[in-house]
């Protein structure tokens, strides 16, 4: 699209109609069209990574001056190998169940006049994204697969890799009705979105909260906001200590980069004596600055942490350590600091990890496992359009299921409502069976 809002109106009006005809696409043709895209990539490594790296190098530029974080950096950067996990990702969600004309519910409501809930595409999705340049395909796959156009905006800092992806996407798709995938970059164009109201049917941000509230202020279109991840790992006094240090390990260094990765431990004081000195140190072999509150202070030399420190979203090898009375305070630190992503607790009493579970309201908890499990694809999903770290309509890694909604078909035989009013009133029957739509000739 270029850059005016007619041509972003003629661009969303296009998204509409091929959302239409994409509905009525077979699951076989979908899946085509989706190794097709896998096959693209696979044979378009040297051209990807070209323009990554011009993404990479402008980065790195900006990091010297100051204005880009390494987390930032790491992100952008693609390889040989992160390819190809982005073309088995897309393989993977075409192996996944179609999410499409399922029928959710049948109910009798009378003799001949059953009622059926089927799952449907949303329609026409926005989304603004973060550096992650293989955000991009990702989305792109899930929203083909469950039937809906897409608008994509990708950060400006991956704009060269982005845009060889969604050329790729749209050559390796043109068997799919024309219009299916958007792709915008200007600011002004994301302000032109958010006043369709009457055109969109949902606005899928990924991003800082200030960006998700800037968002939801702005548009009167349903917002389902993948904020940042303010996510907690407890080591609790029953906790085998070389698996806690294994997880605390492993869900800060494996890719501190990410919205899963953690960034507050908190440690039950009657193990910090036996387990503090070891994570420490394994944390800063691996680079990872650590800092404590005085109680941690008390057992290893870290830096201080402050009040802003628990509620900070690092994305970075630092982590702040924080030494807990009890398991209720744990519960009460998250609760106060938790953006509601992932949190984890480390133990081995099944009672105490129950209640963590249950008196916790973030969209995903864990026992005796990393927070870096929080992700579409190990979920079993397919891949993601983000992580929701709020109620409606969709939780936790938003997967092809979250990107459905449903209608109601009716069938009948000629019947009226006055059948089922008044003194002679018709009494409904509302039972369950075990039907399908199209119901068959013989039902």
């Amino acid at each position: 699209m270029s850059n005016n809002t007619d041509s972003i109106e003629q661009g969303v009006e296009d998204a509409q109609r091929a959302a239409l005809k994409l509905a009525t696409l077979s699951e076989a043709q979908r899946n085509e069209a989706l190794h097709a895209i896998a096959d693209a990539i696979d044979s378009h490594h040297e051209a990807i990574l070209k323009e990554n790296k011009k993404d990479v190098r402008h980065g790195e530029e900006l990091l010297a001056k100051g204005e880009y974080s390494q987390a930032l950096v790491d992100r952008l950067k693609l390889s040989e190998s992160k390819l190809e996990s982005i073309s088995e990702m897309v393989r993977s969600v075409a192996q996944q169940e179609d999410p499409l004309e399922k029928t959710l519910t049948a109910r009798h409501l009378d003799h001949g006049l059953d009622l059926y809930k089927v799952a449907v595409p949303i329609g026409v999705v926005g989304t603004v994204f973060e550096s992650r340049p293989d955000a991009l395909v990702q989305i792109a796959a899930l929203s083909l697969k469950s039937g809906n156009s897409v608008i994509l905006k990708g950060g400006s800092e991956a704009k060269h890799s982005n845009r060889v992806l969604y050329r790729l996407i749209i050559e390796a798709t043109s068997d799919i009705p024309a219009g299916w995938a958007q792709h915008i970059e200007a600011r002004e164009e994301v302000t032109a979105l958010l006043a369709m109201d009457e055109k969109i049917d949902l606005l899928m941000p990924r991003g800082s909260s200030e960006f998700v509230q800037y968002i939801q202020d702005n548009t009167s279109i349903p917002v389902l906001g993948h904020t940042e991840g303010v996510c907690h790992v407890f080591v609790d006094k029953k906790a085998d200590l070389q698996m806690a240090s294994d997880v605390a390990f492993d869900a800060k260094v494996q890719y501190p980069a990410v919205c899963n990765a953690v960034e507050t431990l908190l440690v039950h004081e009657s193990v910090a004596d036996a387990y503090l000195p070891d994570i420490v140190s394994r944390y800063e072999e691996a680079g990872v600055e650590v800092r404590g509150d005085e109680k941690t202070q008390s057992y290893v030399e870290v830096e201080d942490a402050t009040e802003k420190d628990w509620a900070t979203e690092y994305g970075d090898r630092i982590i702040s350590v924080r030494v807990i009375d009890s398991l209720v305070d744990a519960i009460d630190h998250i609760t106060t600091y938790s953006s509601k992503h992932t949190e984890s607790i480390i133990t081995e009493d099944s009672d105490r990890a129950e209640q963590f579970m249950r008196n916790l309201d973030s969209a995903s908890v864990f026992h005796n496992a990393s927070t870096r499990f929080s992700d579409g694809y190990r979920f079993g999903l397919g891949a993601e359009v983000g992580i929701s770290t709020g109620k409606i309509h969709a939780r936790g890694p938003v997967g092809l299921e979250g990107l459905t909604t449903y209608k109601y078909h009716l069938e009948g035989d000629g019947h009226i409502v006055a059948s089922y009013a008044g003194e002679d009133a018709i009494p409904f029957q509302h039972e369950e069976f075990d039907g399908t739509w199209p119901p068959t000739a013989d039902k």
